[in-house]
């Protein structure tokens, strides 16, 4: 495409994202483009339209930018921006927390605040985390709570009998000797190895059974506990998302974790993606975008946080903050 019709296209879109108006001729030479006439630019933006980029929703109306402009945009178009105030508040909100579970919480809160968006963060699966360390701190005669840190900070614990002999010097033994046994290992490995550590370790083996109970729950945590959605109710403020019914259609998908999931799926492996109305393959979402960005653990696990609003979302301060914010992300949770 020469290169009038992209400056045109950008300047369109770029004002269609601002004002959710149809955009005129006169707009764009006056707005962006005053160096070429209404004549010129409405002999382009007709070009356009043929070529699938632009539509028109009445014949005296202005033009609105398709799904096929924005991918072109996303791609080819973009400048990247970035907001001072965002990326204070960005810095503020990954100081405050320690772990990855309020880490992610307070992500998908903040993203949704600071955008004006829907958001979500998806977690690891915890089979694939890694334990740190393995704790046993008595709470009574022959009860003791098991604590189990992955990396990344997620913890969980439960109750386990011990023998009653055993005091709070020998439980930090034993809590040492097998923190420095399964450290590194992932909650699968773990699983597998207590049965040949259980003829080997001078442990009890209460307290073995509880270490397979845990991972065992803690393996089998369904896919979509471990994503987090804030903010649904944001796209009410779009005019686009007036009408009850498409927006009662948008807050089923926000709902239906699933199908999020599926998405996110699709993108593993990609740094960042914007996936464009109806190429998400939902039906309900064809008015809107996606933006997603991957975040790391150590030793190579992955999850994702993104974005979600009207095709019109503003892509350079969507991406520039989902960047920013998974960089973050990445560095708090790498020295956890």
């Amino acid at each position: 495409m020469e290169d009038r019709k992209l400056r045109i296209l950008k300047a369109i879109v770029d004002d269609y994202v601002l004002t959710a108006v149809p955009v005129g001729s006169r707009t764009v030479a006056r707005k962006y483009l005053s160096h070429l006439s209404s004549a010129t630019i409405r002999n382009e933006m007709s070009d356009l339209t043929e070529l699938g980029y632009l539509s028109q929703p009445h014949v005296s109306a202005g033009r609105v930018p398709s799904a096929r402009a924005y991918r072109l945009y996303v791609d080819k178009l973009l400048e990247e921006a970035g907001n001072g105030e965002e990326e204070e508040a960005g810095r503020d909100f990954v100081r405050k927390v320690s772990h990855l579970e309020d880490l992610a919480r307070s992500t998908a809160q903040a993203l949704a605040e600071m955008t004006g968006l829907a958001s979500f963060v998806m977690m690891p699966a915890q089979s694939d985390l890694r334990i740190a360390t393995l704790q046993l701190v008595p709470v009574s005669t022959a009860l003791a709570l098991l604590v189990i840190v992955t990396d990344g900070g997620i913890i969980r614990d439960t109750m386990v009998q011990v023998a009653g002999y055993l005091d709070a010097d020998a439980l930090y033994a034993i809590s040492r000797m097998l923190s420095e046994r399964f450290n590194g290992r992932t909650l699968k490995e773990v699983q597998s190895l207590l049965e040949e550590f259980a003829m080997h370790l001078p442990s009890d083996p209460h307290v073995l059974q509880g270490i397979s109970d845990l991972a065992s729950q803690m393996d089998r945590q369904n896919a979509q506990d471990s994503l987090m959605v804030c903010g649904a109710h944001n796209i009410l403020a779009f005019p686009e998302y007036q009408d009850a019914e498409k927006a009662q259609q948008f807050l089923g998908v926000m709902d239906d974790k699933e199908r999020l999931l599926t998405l996110i799926r699709r993108a593993e492996g990609e740094d960042i993606s914007v996936c464009i109305g109806p190429e998400s393959g939902i039906p309900e979402m064809e008015s809107c975008s996606v933006a997603l960005a991957q975040y790391s653990l150590s030793r190579g696990q992955r999850g994702a946080i993104g974005l979600v609003g009207p095709t019109r979302m503003p892509y350079a301060r969507v991406l520039s903050t989902l960047r920013q914010v998974s960089r973050r992300m990445s560095d708090m949770l790498n020295t956890i």
